[in-house]
């Protein structure tokens, strides 16, 4: 017969607890749960905190913006103002010192447009040819050059939690992906073509069951720092199935990053982007210094609020669509940076023109997911 081991490990240990805690031959929960290590400090989080965007942002989507320690995503057509929204994330990130990680697969990054959004960094030039050949400050940037599939990314947000947690990064950490949709999984890659199901089923794989699982972990009370992922996502569109149907607007990549995120955000419209430009215009020649796009939080499982209306994206940030009030916020934009359109427009009299609405009855009153 085999013998038991001497101290008799963790069941001996708990069952020890256990009887010590009931003298008077009761079941005690509370011992039971510490002995195994689930006491009440195991249930506890942080308190939710967000990462603020702009005043338009806020007034319009009734959120202050992004939540920390969470999954939020930024979906749309292109050139809907979600590269917009993602900037103004990561300039609040570096006013709150929390670091921003920029993971950039769609490879339609600006270093000029990010410094016009109030992104700082400073250019690191040749000595001899003055030549700028990068640039640093606090940030980390990493592109579709060595992070060519979805698993690269995961490996890549794992790599920097693990140096995290070794105390080799003090900070907390934002990851900022643009985007998902945009490079597709290791065995597309392999078999030299591309297949959907097997990026969607990379995907759910990585991300849903571990990297975003690793992001909400952080908001425990026993992690010393809380991380977010903000993840700006492609989209395409289901045609209508039958009669009476509408199109439905559909994320690249499946449903696995939209399933797990706390904040879903959408800019545009269904069937297409749904935007209308405004111009400054002289003679013939034209500036599009902003964009009429909808807005509209479709998935909030922090408080339940859920809002919609239009904002104007500039490549400054978002403003106040306030056409109804005199477009106060539009004249005043327009005033500030008339000088800059100068060259352009060789005169800083110009007239302030908007395009006819292109929605064509879009609503992002969405109801497919």
């Amino acid at each position: 017969m085999a013998k038991g081991t001497k101290g008799g490990g963790l069941t001996t240990s708990v069952s020890k607890a256990i009887k010590s805690s009931k003298p008077t031959g009761e079941f005690n929960l509370e011992a039971f749960k510490a002995g195994k290590n689930l006491s009440s400090t195991n249930v506890k989080f942080k308190e939710d905190t967000w990462i603020p965007l702009s005043p338009a942002f806020q007034e319009v989507l009734q959120l202050p913006g992004i939540l920390k320690g969470h999954v939020n995503m930024f979906r749309g057509h292109s050139d809907t103002g979600k590269t917009t929204a993602m900037l103004e994330a990561a300039v609040s990130c570096q006013k709150a010192g929390i670091l921003p990680v920029l993971i950039i697969t769609e490879m339609k990054w600006s270093w000029a447009h990010a410094r016009q959004m109030g992104f700082e960094f400073k250019e690191v030039a040749d000595e001899t040819t003055g030549e700028v050949t990068g640039h640093e400050g606090f940030f980390i940037y990493v592109d579709r050059e060595s992070l060519s599939s979805i698993e690269a990314v995961g490996a890549f947000i794992t790599d920097l939690m693990d140096e995290q947690g070794k105390g080799n990064i003090p900070h907390e950490l934002c990851f900022l992906w643009d985007s998902v949709g945009s490079i597709p999984c290791e065995k597309s890659i392999n078999s030299k073509g591309g297949n959907a199901q097997w990026n969607a089923a990379s995907l759910s794989e990585v991300f849903g069951n571990y990297v975003n699982q690793r992001i909400t972990l952080s908001r425990k009370e026993s992690q010393k720092y809380t991380n977010t992922l903000v993840i700006v996502n492609k989209v395409w569109v289901r045609i209508a199935e039958g009669y009476g149907e509408r199109p439905k607007l559909e994320n690249k990549g499946g449903n696995a990053m939209f399933s797990d995120a706390t904040l879903v955000f959408t800019f545009g419209g269904i069937s297409h982007a749904g935007t209308n430009k405004i111009v400054a215009t002289k003679n013939g020649k034209t500036v599009e210094f902003a964009k009429r796009v909808r807005a509209s939080c479709d998935k909030n499982h922090h408080n339940g609020i859920t809002s919609n209306g239009k904002v104007l994206a500039t490549v400054h940030g978002f403003i106040m669509d306030d056409k109804a009030d005199g477009g106060k916020d539009m004249k005043a934009y327009s005033a500030a940076h008339r000088s800059e359109w100068l060259s352009a427009l060789g005169s800083d009299d110009f007239d302030v023109v908007e395009e006819a609405d292109s929605n064509d009855g879009d609503s992002n009153n969405y109801s497919e997911n």
